[in-house]
């Protein structure tokens, strides 16, 4: 498979900095959106927390985190059967690998419909963030 680059990039502001470039390579995305590796520990954080990542409303995670769903896969073990580029395309935008997935795409804000005004342009995690959470679930072996 080849290399593709994405259309993905918002109109930088003060609050919200330009999306960064990514390729896509062979199912993953190869190079670190930050270009340093994350923060497993606020990984998690975000994994965990309802107002952001709310990763549990869908997965199972191997932490004792109450009322996980069970629409998506379980994350146990997924670095096992993962890579850390497949994992960050998951992150960044699962619709790339599967059209009619229900995951929202966390980095990725070309092509989404019915998106709030203040929200437009804008993705569901930031860069870092992403960064962490793959880190996170790098560590799910």
């Amino acid at each position: 498979m080849g290399s593709l680059m994405s259309p993905a990039i918002a109109a930088p502001t003060a609050a919200q900095p330009a999306l960064v470039k990514y390729a896509v390579v062979n199912g993953g995305i190869p190079v670190s959106l930050t270009g340093v590796p994350g923060d497993p520990a606020r990984g998690k954080a975000v994994v965990l927390d309802r107002k952001l990542g709310n990763c549990a409303a869908c997965h199972r995670i191997p932490l004792d985190a109450p009322f996980q769903g069970s629409l998506g896969p379980d994350l146990s073990g997924v670095a096992a059967r993962l890579s850390v580029p497949q994992l960050r395309l998951r992150i960044v935008d699962a619709d790339a690998i599967n059209p009619a997935t229900i995951m929202p795409a966390y980095y990725r804000v070309a092509g989404i419909n019915d998106v709030a005004a203040a929200f437009r342009g804008k993705p569901i995690l930031d860069a870092e963030q992403v960064e962490d959470v793959v880190s996170y679930l790098a560590t799910l072996r």
